[in-house]
């Protein structure tokens, strides 16, 4: 027979209370509002939660290969940290999806991180964040999206703030879930985000156009787009408004 070790069960039971309060906290946060409303109440609620980092993003996965959608960005930080992990397809969120399990890198400005993840390295100091921690949400189906934390100087969490990041991230799950849920149409988690702080209908929009004149499929087109952005030092979203208003034209390289 064995025992628990010496205070497993005071630990376990602070989790429990932990775990209570941080989901009556994101609860009453969204209680009584409509849809398009809760992506930013939810916000407030994780940067109350999660004061210790300098921000934070949630993003969800689309139907497609390549279409996360920002459900919600604390600063101008947060979103072009997801905007730049978007445009590049690399950094912590994709390799968080991918192994369905929290990915940190706590300085960004040096290696094993900055080798792990050259482009991303770079642009996020730029962008004016040295760490970035990035939990997946997860559901039986797999990965629905990211919780993508930064820190304006380099540094990692203690074991307190990642057991409250990682509860904050299982709650968010499940409210993904519910939402998800609770739509008339079963497409999948993008079809509640109309209320959400998100540019991708431009990019949909920009990767169609990019598919007719080229005839080439949407992978494909996607892929165009980024690699122009990339060359141009710009984001996917800056090249799929050129596109739409013509003032681009993706077939001249």
């Amino acid at each position: 027979m064995s025992w628990p070790e010496p205070g497993a069960e005071d630990a376990e039971r602070e989790t429990h209370v932990l775990r209570a309060r941080i989901a009556g906290e994101l609860i009453d946060a969204v209680q009584g509002l409509p849809p398009t409303s809760v992506p930013r109440a939810l916000c407030r609620a994780c940067v109350s939660l999660l004061p210790e980092v300098s921000g934070l993003s949630l993003s969800v996965l689309g139907g497609d290969a390549g279409t996360d959608v920002v459900l919600f960005a604390s600063d101008e930080v947060a979103g072009q940290l997801a905007e730049i992990q978007y445009t590049l397809g690399e950094g912590p969120c994709t390799e968080a999806v991918r192994l369905l399990a929290p990915v940190f890198a706590s300085d960004l400005t040096r290696v094993p991180d900055a080798r792990r993840w050259p482009l991303f390295s770079v642009q996020a100091a730029k962008a004016g964040a040295e760490a970035v921690f990035s939990l997946p949400l997860t559901a039986a189906a797999g990965a629905l999206g990211t919780l993508d934390l930064y820190r304006e100087s380099a540094g990692t969490l203690d074991d307190g703030q990642v057991r409250t990041a990682l509860l904050v991230a299982d709650a968010l799950s499940l409210a993904v879930t519910a939402l998800d849920h609770t739509s008339s149409d079963s497409g999948g988690v993008v079809t509640w985000l109309q209320g959400a702080e998100s540019d991708r209908v431009e990019i949909h929009q920009a990767t169609g156009m990019v598919m007719v004149q080229l005839g080439v499929r949407a992978e494909e087109a996607l892929l165009r787009l980024r690699a122009r952005a990339f060359a141009q030092g710009s984001t996917s979203l800056d090249v799929a408004r050129a596109v739409i208003d013509g003032s681009m034209d993706i077939r001249h390289e």
